[in-house]
């Protein structure tokens, strides 16, 4: 084979795992609360990422009508994972994640955020207003408490 078919076939192959990640990056799973998903956000976070879940997530929504809330779960996010991302830009970020999901009728609730970026939010002055909960299970309780069910009736 020739170099030109051999670079060719690995832009090929680099652009196939640019898509399966960028799926993988926001992935959408139906909760046991009725009308409510889990998006589980683990790995590194910057605004591509941002961009490309909240575009997963309205689609999601407009094909699935009956979806009223969102539960993002940054547990799988390391302090490491955010050391290189602007606290602002990540605040701003959130921000528009949670405009956009509130204009569509949506509830977004946000849990697991580690302690460092909540004092690195904090110090900086940022604003934002969050749903937030410290576990997934805490949410799922207040959600399910609020339709008068329990997670042992599910």
């Amino acid at each position: 084979m020739d170099s030109s078919q051999e670079i060719k076939e690995l832009k090929e192959l680099v652009l196939h795992y640019e898509k399966v990640i960028q799926n993988m990056s926001a992935p959408i799973i139906p909760s046991i609360v009725p009308n409510t998903i889990l998006v589980p956000i683990a790995g590194f976070i910057f605004r591509n990422r941002f961009e490309t879940i909240r575009t997963k997530v309205l689609q999601y929504a407009s094909e699935h009508r009956d979806i009223e809330c969102v539960i993002f779960d940054f547990t799988g996010v390391r302090i490491e994972d955010v050391e290189t991302f602007d606290y602002n830009e990540l605040a701003c970020e959130l921000s528009q994640l949670n405009n956009a999901l509130k204009l569509m009728g949506l509830r977004p609730i946000y849990v697991g955020f580690n302690p460092r970026f909540v004092r690195e939010i904090v110090h900086a002055g940022i604003q934002v207003e969050l749903e937030v909960f410290n576990t997934f299970r805490a949410a799922l309780k207040k959600l399910l408490a609020e339709n008068e069910r329990s997670l042992y009736s599910i």
